[in-house]
C-alpha cells in the first residue's frame, strides 16, 4: 500500500520571503511535493543561490531579487514569476517586517508606520492583484480542479493585537480581512484562498526577542507545547492548504500556535 502525498506535480509556486525562516522552509517543501518554485529575496543573495541550487536549480526553482514595498513590486514579482515558469498556481504571502524594538504609539514615527505598512500590506494588495489576474486567465483546469491557491501568513498579533508593535498588528489584522474578502470573491472561480497564522517561530525575524531572558520567560510562558514553532512547522499546514486535501477550505484561518489560546 502507499501512503498518502502531497502532490503539486506540474504546478508554479511563488512564495514571498523565501530566502531564509518560513519561506525558506515552504520553497523546500513545495519542491518536495513536485511543484517548480519562484521566490523574491532583497538582500539575502548568497542565502537565496544556495536554496535555488539545493532545490533543483534555474528548471525547477529560482531566487528572484524584488523589493517588496509598494504595489507596483508586488505585480512585478508576478510578472517576473510567470516570465519564468510561464503560469502561477499557488501564491503563499509570507514576507513582512516586525521592527523588534518595543515603539509607543504616542512617539511611533511616521517612516516606521509607513515602512511597515508598505511591507506588509501595500505589496501584498499588489501580488494579490496580479496573481488573482494570472489565475482567472489560466482559469479552472480541464478535470475542473482548483484554478489557484492563495496562502495570506498572518500572525496571532493580527488576531488579539500586540502592544508596542501597533503597525505590525494592523498589517495582520488586515491580512485576516483581506483572506475573508478574496475568498467570498473568488471562491466560485476555484481560486481558494486561506491563511496560516502561526505563533511564535524560530526565525531570524524573532530572534531578538526570543534571545531576551525576560521577554523570552513571557514567550514560553503563554505557549501550552512550552516551545516555538520551528518553520517547517509552518511551512507544512502552508502547503496542506495549497493541494485537494483542503478542497473544502476558503476564507479559513488557520491557528498555528502551540495551543496558545486567543483572548478578546
Amino acid at each position: 500500500m502507499s501512503g498518502v502525498t502531497l502532490s503539486l506535480e506540474g504546478k508554479v509556486a511563488l512564495i514571498t520571503g523565501g530566502s531564509r525562516g518560513i519561506g525558506a522552509e515552504c520553497v523546500r517543501l513545495f519542491r518536495e511535493a513536485g511543484a517548480k518554485v519562484a521566490f523574491n529575496y532583497r538582500a539575502a543573495w548568497k542565502q537565496a543561490g544556495e536554496l535555488a541550487s539545493e532545490c533543483g536549480g534555474s528548471e525547477h526553482c529560482v531566487g528572484i531579487e524584488q523589493e517588496l514595498s509598494s504595489p507596483e513590486d508586488g505585480r512585478a514579482l508576478v510578472g517576473r514569476v510567470v516570465d519564468a515558469f510561464g503560469r502561477l498556481d499557488c501564491l503563499v504571502v509570507n514576507h513582512g517586517v516586525w521592527p523588534p524594538e518595543d515603539m509607543p504609539i504616542a512617539s511611533m514615527p511616521d517612516a516606521q508606520w509607513r515602512q511597515t505598512l508598505g511591507v506588509n500590506l501595500d505589496s501584498v494588495f499588489g501580488l494579490a492583484q496580479a496573481a488573482v489576474a494570472q489565475m482567472q486567465r489560466q482559469g479552472r483546469s480541464a478535470n475542473g480542479s482548483a484554478a489557484g491557491y492563495i496562502v495570506f501568513v498572518s500572525s496571532t498579533a493580527g488576531q488579539r493585537g500586540e502592544a508596542f508593535h501597533a503597525d505590525y498588528a494592523v498589517t495582520k489584522g488586515a491580512v485576516i480581512s483581506l483572506t475573508k474578502s478574496l475568498s467570498s470573491e473568488l471562491a466560485g472561480e476555484g481560486i481558494y484562498v486561506n491563511c496560516v497564522a502561526p505563533g511564535w517561530v524560530a526565525t531570524d525575524m524573532s530572534a531578538p526577542a526570543l534571545r531576551d531572558p525576560v521577554t523570552s520567560k513571557k514567550i514560553f510562558g503563554a505557549i501550552p507545547l512550552g516551545r516555538v514553532a520551528t518553520p517547517r512547522e509552518i511551512a507544512g499546514p502552508i502547503l496542506f492548504l495549497c493541494t485537494p486535501f483542503a478542497g473544502f477550505m476558503s476564507g479559513e484561518i488557520v491557528n498555528v500556535n502551540g495551543g496558545a489560546v486567543l483572548v478578546g
